[in-house]
């Protein structure tokens, strides 16, 4: 069952009491229990994946170092030719 909130909202309906607010060392406790549970989680990538992710990651800066020095080259050239300054 939906029901209204004083204040507008719409929020489900539960008969269920609320949870008791954790004090403030429970809940960092909670915190570091949960970052170890999902540190569990993570795979470390085989040598073959790294090597592939490594790769693809050294294309794409020097792809973008290349577009970045030819819009500065281009940018350059449009100021000079504005403003005529000689290079």
């Amino acid at each position: 069952m939906v029901q209204d909130e004083p204040n507008g909202e719409v929020v489900a309906k539960s008969d269920a009491p609320r949870e008791k607010k954790l004090n403030f060392f429970a809940r960092i406790a909670l915190f570091i229990r949960q970052v170890f549970a999902e540190l569990r989680k993570v795979v470390t990538p085989t040598r073959q994946e790294l090597v592939k992710f490594t790769g693809v990651v050294l294309g794409f800066v020097i792809v973008m170092m290349g577009i970045v020095y030819g819009l500065d080259v281009f940018f350059v050239w449009v100021t000079q030719n504005v403003f005529g300054i000689p290079s």
